[in-house]
């Protein structure tokens, strides 16, 4: 008995075709894979980026970043090199507006598919893009993890966002715009583990007018000297807008808005204000 026909049967795509080509495409057409067997994207430690190599910030210390800004629900959150997305995803979390910019597309679609995954796509969003040329200026938060040369170049953009713009960084210093509080984590991360917070200074230097007298500052970041009349101040300093110096015996605090800045006299309860042009 002669075999079944079926068993030897071509398929009419390959009838035209030579044997061996046959053959060849018969194989690939057997082993190729389906769409839903194509491998997704798997981000690598220390793969090169644009500026920097990816390495991700431990979830311990994303919390304690969020924790140190004092980050609240409804603030608007940018994250620079956002990586898998996880600090947007965990702000997004938290009832923020969170958006990250990262240049590798493969990482901005990896970070999309988490957010899904998250159920935060409503507060989580991510672009492909330059962060030099990223539009920071509605930012309530920044956070990043970039090297000290990258945060050192982005420093002066940052210093001109609005006075009490808070910035969070991942280990790494701003060049000599020192912090104003750092924070370590000690559980559950042992590499990367100090989250460092900056306030955006407001600009006070120059000559103001309080009470009469002439007060000048010279202002370095947030560190203040001058003088009020022929009295120097001391123990000066900004956190964002609020101010706080001392005068002789009078400790003045206040808060600064634009061209005047206002507030009291410690354990007086008197009212001062000061003004330039």
């Amino acid at each position: 008995m002669s075999p079944s026909p079926r068993l030897h049967a071509t398929p009419r795509i390959f009838q035209r075709f030579p044997a061996a080509m046959a053959a060849a495409a018969m194989a690939v057409f057997l082993v190729a894979p389906t769409h839903a067997q194509v491998s997704q994207f798997e981000p690598r430690v220390g793969q090169e980026g644009k500026d920097v190599v990816w390495v991700p910030t431990p979830q311990a210390l994303v919390e304690r970043m969020l924790d140190i800004a004092e980050v609240k629900p409804g603030e608007f959150l940018i994250d620079l090199g956002s990586g898998d997305g996880r600090t947007v995803i965990t702000a997004a979390g938290r009832g923020l507006r969170a958006h990250g910019i990262e240049y590798n597309a493969d990482m901005v679609e990896l970070a999309k598919r988490a957010a899904r995954d998250a159920g935060v796509t409503d507060r989580a969003t991510f672009a492909q893009g330059d962060l030099f040329e990223a539009d920071l200026s509605q930012a309530d938060v920044i956070t990043l993890f970039l090297l000290p040369s990258i945060n050192e170049k982005l420093s002066p953009t940052l210093l001109d966002l609005q006075p009490g713009t808070r910035i969070v960084s991942n280990s790494f210093r701003m060049g000599d715009w020192e912090s104003d509080e750092s924070s370590t984590v000690d559980e559950d991360c042992s590499r990367w583990c100090t989250a460092l917070l900056w306030f955006v200074p407001a600009k006070v230097e120059g000559e103001w007018t309080l009470d009469g007298q002439p007060l000048k500052f010279q202002q370095t970041y947030q560190r203040l000297e001058g003088t009020l009349g022929n009295t120097a101040i001391r123990d000066a300093a900004l956190r964002g807008t609020r101010i706080a110096f001392t005068a002789g015996d009078a400790r003045y605090v206040g808060t600064v808005d634009g061209n005047t800045m206002q507030g009291q006299v410690e354990g007086s309860g008197r009212a001062w204000r000061a003004a330039r042009p």
